[in-house]
């Protein structure tokens, strides 16, 4: 197993996520498995396990830490996160924290992230009513924290914005990172910031929630034939040992069954990446699988936009939208104020008149609204994961 040295720690370069868990037939997750699959990595060098606050409803902190208790304490690293990414109309730090120690059935976090600091949550991190900041790092003070970082869905001017808030006490960060989201979200910019910043990156969603484990057969037939032993999965992750740099310090896999376990294992057992000709064969894929609007971003669009939009901006929403309406993709643009958002644009044309490239604005403004009134709200979705949390909690 690869392992990468963080502040004197060594950590697996191959992380256990534990948003994915293997699920029983009625959905509920498969608790035997999950402790089959975290007596596996640890035998072969896995150290670090990441879960959340709201993975699983709730349940995944109190069903990952029955299965690392039954190893020793100091054989493993946890993280899990604080949810102010979740609408609320307060946020008290310290109850959450002090609950997920207990469902965790532990003392400390070795590891600590402001769960996904975007557009839709980087005021409510940075509003000193809540405190948020300050009370974490009172925990990483007193040992009940060991690292404190951030994860990010949000855009580069985003992270840019939070580190020049707070980026002294960021030692981390975690982004989606993967050989397609290089160019569809500019994850290539993120790494460059981070880069320059001097802050170690984590990767998440590095096979895009098993969308780059299986691809079409001309695709996966190219693949095959430079490295015929290979699974399709393995290449994303030889990808991220080959082309960002600074290299990643984990990779975390939302694993969801042993099969997935062994196979990922097994590739940062070998930790070999990628030579020219399979990097240029992974640009070739990313290039075919979605179809980019020619924007360069000189924004003289929104020069003359009567309404006020940010363009660029949200035609960037709509590539992303176009491949995968999710709810990321709405979540950013629910964080614009309603009068900004697609839906406002009037259909002027004045933005067609200036965009150098011809591209019809008003058009794909008008279809990206269209598709987010199909994409769950994040609000209503947060509404439905509180409720659950709350009978959790009644329950327990």
């Amino acid at each position: 197993m690869l392992h990468r040295d963080f502040q004197g720690k060594q950590l697996s370069m191959l992380g256990f996520g534990a948003m994915r868990l293997p699920l029983l037939e009625d959905k509920s997750i498969d608790e035997a498995q999950v402790f089959q699959m975290v007596d596996y990595a640890l035998e072969h060098g896995i150290n670090y396990f990441d879960t959340a606050y709201p993975y699983h409803g709730g349940l995944s902190e109190i069903i990952l830490g029955r299965a690392l208790a039954r190893h020793p304490r100091d054989s493993f690293y946890l993280a899990s996160k604080y949810p102010g990414h979740q609408p609320a109309d307060r946020y008290d730090p310290a109850s959450i924290f002090e609950e997920q120690l207990d469902k965790c059935g532990v003392d400390h976090f070795d590891f600590y992230l402001l769960h996904n600091v975007s557009e839709f949550s980087i005021d409510v991190y940075m509003d000193p009513q809540w405190g948020i900041l300050d009370y974490f790092l009172e925990q990483k003070r007193l040992g009940r924290i060991g690292h404190l970082g951030f994860s990010s869905h949000g855009g580069v001017e985003n992270l840019e914005r939070f580190l020049d808030h707070c980026g002294q006490h960021m030692e981390f960060c975690q982004i989606q990172l993967n050989y397609l989201d290089w160019t569809l979200q500019d994850a290539k910019g993120k790494v460059e910031l981070l880069a320059s910043r001097g802050i170690p990156i984590w990767v998440m969603e590095p096979v895009r929630g098993g969308r780059l484990a299986k691809l079409d057969a001309g695709a996966e037939e190219r693949l095959k034939a430079l490295r015929p032993g290979d699974s399709i999965a393995s290449w994303a992750f030889r990808w991220l040992m080959s082309v960002p740099q600074p290299l990643p310090t984990v990779i975390l896999s939302g694993m969801s069954d042993m099969a997935q376990m062994r196979d990922n294992v097994a590739t940062f057992e070998d930790g070999k990446g990628l030579s020219a000709d399979g990097i240029v064969a992974l640009q070739d894929i990313a290039a075919s699988m979605y179809d980019r609007l020619p924007c360069t971003a000189c924004r003289y669009c929104c020069d003359g936009c009567p309404m006020g939009l940010d363009i660029p901006f949200l035609l960037g929403i709509y590539d992303e939208a176009r491949f995968a309406p999710s709810v990321t993709v709405g979540m950013r643009v629910e964080s614009i104020p309603e009068d900004r958002q697609p839906a406002a644009c009037i259909g002027c044309g004045a933005c067609v008149a200036s965009c150098p490239q011809g591209i019809d604005i008003p058009t794909h403004m008008q279809a990206l609204a269209e598709l987010l009134e199909k994409t769950p709200k994040w609000r209503d979705i947060c509404r439905e994961r509180a409720a659950a949390a709350e009978a959790l909690r009644k329950k327990r």
